[in-house]
């Protein structure tokens, strides 16, 4: 076992995000205020609220907010197959420590963010599938099936795809699946954009629900919007790998917030409401972009995100990414992610385009942009 390296994503933000006016980089959708969440509350949710102590709550997570995430994936499931953390990144953490010591082998899919790939790595050896912006973003299964030794046990991936916007078709989904399963993997698939599909013909059933040995993240942060909960979760089929991971959780948070709890119940209860209201703003937006990348197509080039609400564009530039970004910071106040934060060669930077402030950005981008072509 290695000690984790240097978080880049985290630590370039940290000091840069809550400094910034606007992040064109946001990986999460408009939120809304406590106050907004509590007035859908319905007369349960409002009563467990009104009567709330702030109290230690049980590890696996509120029974009835267990039993409304379970909603989300079939009618098999239940409160018992489903696990909760404090946020996505502690669900990863503890899949990873549940399953991989130094005798295993593990493959993830890259560019994601970092902890599919940092936390793997400090534990085991692991082999890195590469996406492409020449194959648009897409996952070659036969390159998956090549990576595979007769130590490996977990494959990781990411769809929607954080920071492209990539998909797998149903074909693929289906395919990988039975990839692992010939190969008697887990596959851990970050699933936290599930339901941002820009077509709704492109979402896909969740991991979880077609795989024994699947693992499927979820969180409130991201398709839902709201991160200050700090609400995750993961479903599975395999009731003894979810108390593996609870074990794991123990040295970690223990429990999640009680008030972030009825928090995410009341949303989960209003999710139909929440998501149009998010998908309204990203189809809003991804046109305006459309439109962007067609103006400065000489210096600009994206493959249009199919789910989630992040693309990553390609600069055919001589300037790098990130001194592209720090000048964008410094002239105009907008955070955008270098890939170099990735650890990914080439030339690209991650465009965010889930927030109702997107097209004020946008509009100082294009001034930075003109500037520097006179």
């Amino acid at each position: 076992m290695s000690k984790l390296a240097l978080f880049k994503l985290e630590d370039y933000l940290s000091i840069r995000e809550f400094r910034a006016p606007y992040m064109l980089c946001a990986s999460d959708l408009e939120t809304h205020t406590m106050q907004q969440i509590i007035d859908m509350a319905d007369d349960q949710c409002r009563d467990l609220w009104n009567r709330l102590a702030l109290s230690y709550t049980e590890p696996y997570g509120m029974p009835l907010l267990l039993d409304q995430i379970a909603e989300l994936y079939g009618e098999k499931f239940g409160a018992h197959d489903i696990l909760s953390f404090a946020g996505a990144e502690e669900g990863i953490y503890c899949a990873c420590h549940a399953l991989l010591d130094a005798r295993d082998h593990a493959i993830v899919v890259t560019p994601c963010y970092q902890s599919l790939e940092s936390i793997p790595t400090s534990l085991c050896d692991v082999t890195k599938i590469e996406l492409g912006h020449e194959q648009q973003w897409q996952l070659d299964l036969d390159q998956v099936a090549a990576a595979i030794q007769p130590n490996s046990k977990l494959l990781l991936i990411n769809y929607p795809h954080n920071p492209t916007g990539a998909m797998l078709s149903h074909e693929q989904q289906a395919q990988l699946v039975e990839i692992a399963r010939k190969h008697n993997l887990w596959l851990f698939s970050d699933e936290v954009y599930r339901y941002l599909e820009i077509d709704e013909k492109d979402h896909l059933p969740s991991i979880a629900s077609l795989y024994e040995k699947g693992l499927s993240l979820g969180v409130m942060s991201k398709a839902f919007g709201l991160p200050g909960l700090r609400v995750g979760w993961i479903a599975c089929q395999n009731r003894d790998m979810l108390l593996a991971m609870s074990n794991v959780k123990h040295y970690l948070s223990i429990c999640n917030s009680a008030p972030s709890e009825i928090l995410s119940l009341i949303a989960l209860r209003n999710k139909r409401q929440i998501l149009d209201r998010n998908l309204a703003i990203m189809g809003d937006n991804i046109v305006l972009l459309d439109n962007f990348f067609n103006d400065y197509r000489d210096l600009l080039e994206w493959v249009r995100p199919r789910g989630g609400c992040t693309g990553f564009v390609k600069l055919n530039s001589s300037e790098s990414a990130y001194d592209f970004a720090e000048g964008l910071l410094q002239d105009k106040g907008i955070v955008v992610l270098p890939n170099s934060v990735y650890d990914y060669t080439g030339n690209y930077f991650r465009i965010g385009f889930g927030r109702k402030n997107m097209p004020e950005a946008l509009a100082k981008m294009r001034e930075f942009l003109d500037s520097r072509a006179l």
